[in-house]
């Protein structure tokens, strides 16, 4: 089941999820231009969690632990990363954008990568293998679109073998949905030890974060509303 749009217009031009995406592809372009380092330049930039406590010595040339919390989340591996990622955000970020305005999304969208980017580190604190992908912040603006906009339709592309089926999804069914894989697969990793090439964490600590962040807003607006 793949999202490839929604439903629900917004009220103004989603200037931030906009310029979050334009940042991150050229990133991708500049990192393809650098050819063989290429990979070097993905772990200087790329969170590592045994970095971040101090359990290994950073070497020369490494972004600092705090700014990988940042420079990570404009970081992808591949196309097909970036490309998800990317579509997941102009999706459902442009509709949390709309509702929580340009500047509280900013705030809103990096609070949720870091949130991601920490549960991870505290799940792994030993890794090495560097975390990079806007996935965690993406999947703040997912939490953040479950709470706000459930009954939102989506339309999604089901594929079976050769056959791909559209359909129009409740948002609360297809983000419910993709949570409860992150969590299945999250679990089996933690049971492992094994962080793999997938951060499951990251996507459920972002979508957490998400989801009580446009919580608390809507409450605050719904009670301001009284005054």
């Amino acid at each position: 089941m793949i999202p490839i749009k929604d439903e629900l217009p917004t009220r103004q031009f989603p200037a931030v999820t906009v310029t979050i995406i334009a940042i991150n592809v050229l990133v991708f372009l500049y990192s393809l231009t650098l050819g063989p380092a290429r990979e070097e330049f993905l772990y200087q930039t790329g969170l590592i969690p045994a970095f971040f406590w101090g359990r290994e010595e950073i070497p020369s040339g490494y972004f600092t632990p705090m700014l990988t919390l940042f420079s990570s989340m404009f970081q992808h591996g591949s196309i097909l990363h970036i490309f998800f990622n990317m579509l997941y955000l102009w999706i459902f970020g442009n509709n949390v954008e709309d509702y929580l305005g340009r500047f509280h999304f900013v705030l809103f969208y990096l609070g949720s990568g870091i949130a991601a980017a920490m549960l991870h580190s505290i799940l792994f604190p030993a890794s090495m293998i560097p975390t990079i992908g806007a996935s965690g912040a993406v999947a703040g603006a997912m939490g953040g679109y479950f709470i706000l906009f459930p009954r939102a339709r989506v339309v999604v592309l089901f594929i079976l073998g050769f056959f791909i089926y559209p359909a129009r999804v409740p948002a609360v069914f297809v983000l419910g949905f993709w949570i409860l894989i992150q969590l299945i697969y999250g679990v089996f990793a933690l049971a492992l030890g094994d962080v793999g090439g997938v951060a499951w964490f990251a996507h459920l600590g972002g979508f957490i974060a998400g989801l009580a962040w446009c919580r608390a807003a809507s409450v605050f607006r719904e009670e301001s509303t009284y005054w």
